[in-house]
């Protein structure tokens, strides 16, 4: 089923949950997402706030024993709740393809690199043996590999992991998708190795014309590459806006707790880092209000009852936050 959208991604108030014997987690609550053509979005949060399951979601990739429960998920034309399996397995990796982690365990150990290679050319393209050697082949060389001829003939232990990252990378961008889903490309790698493989993404980008959601709990990570972010915290949105909005003007006060926990190395003082104390909300039992509350340092009354609703900052800046709708009627106050 095709339905219009002017966003390539577009996901529509999605509820997930995993119905485990202990009971229902509910891993995504009302998780509304877009990105554009040749955007490139940052989901940031930290470990179980829901980044990864929101992606694999998007792929038909959900793993037993969760499920979709509510709202709608469209990506490029197709309604991705009403597709068979079949429908599914024909668009990624044709028009949709994912980064996993780490490249150690998404690669196979037994076979080669050209091996590999060459079954992802020859499962979704209709080239011959010959013609996907040649495809993997200049893969290697686009991702920047050296002497690819001697890499194909290589099984992946023999490979560094920023090599590894690179195959992976070569892997995902065989069909020429319109999405590439980077779900933390670079947590394994060193960190010159790290800003190689973040360049190198966005110079594939620019060359592919490609939208990447680029998944981190770093964000460091996004600052220098995204055009937007959507802040996640216990299975919801609570935060989206420019990267410059994000970073300058925080308006949750669980993005400024991530922002004040990230060492500046322009600071001449030397600053404690301010970490965001308390754990995250039980997802089988989440609060009644705004799950951040618990945690929030300005937290107040009405925090703990009720769900905030998305107040607009700007025409590209929403936040999930009871504060902003106290500052709006305080300012109210003062112009009366």
């Amino acid at each position: 089923m095709n339905t219009h959208t002017e966003y390539l991604v577009d996901i529509r108030n999605e509820r997930l949950s995993f119905f485990t014997p202990v009971g229902e987690i509910k891993a995504l609550n009302d998780v509304s997402l877009y990105a554009r053509e040749g955007e490139v979005l940052g989901i940031v949060g930290e470990s179980g706030s829901g980044k990864s399951v929101t992606a694999y979601s998007l792929m038909g990739l959900t793993a037993h024993p969760g499920r979709i429960i509510g709202g709608d998920l469209y990506f490029n034309g197709h309604h991705i709740n009403t597709m068979t399996e079949r429908e599914m397995r024909k668009m990624r990796g044709n028009e949709v393809s994912i980064i996993f982690q780490d490249p150690m365990t998404s690669l196979n150990p037994v076979y080669t690199i050209g091996n590999q290679l060459r079954e992802v050319i020859l499962l979704h393209t209709d080239k011959t043996k010959a013609q996907a050697h040649a495809r993997a082949r200049e893969l290697l060389q686009l991702v920047g590999i050296n002497e690819p001829d001697k890499r194909l003939k290589q099984h992946p232990h023999e490979l560094s992991g920023g090599m590894r990252q690179r195959v992976m990378i070569a892997m995902a961008l065989a069909c020429e998708p319109k999405l590439l889903i980077a779900d933390e490309p670079t947590t394994a790698l060193d960190v010159t190795i790290q800003a190689q493989i973040l360049e190198l993404m966005m110079e594939l980008k620019k060359k592919l014309g490609m939208a990447i959601i680029l998944i981190t709990h770093d964000l460091g990570v996004v600052a220098g590459t995204c055009d937007r972010i959507a802040v996640m915290y216990a299975g919801r949105v609570v935060e989206t806006g420019t990267t410059d909005e994000i970073f300058y003007e925080p308006a949750h006060e669980y993005t400024k707790g991530l922002l004040q926990s990230v060492p500046n190395l322009s600071d001449r003082e030397h600053k404690k880092l301010v970490p965001i104390e308390g754990m995250p909300v039980d997802l089988l039992n989440p609060p009644k209000g705004c799950p951040f509350a618990p945690r929030c340092r300005s937290c107040m009354k009405i925090c703990l009852e009720r769900m905030p609703e998305y107040t607009a900052v700007s025409d590209t800046h929403q936040s999930a936050c009871w504060l902003l709708d106290k500052q709006k009627f305080e300012n109210r106050g003062a112009q009366a």
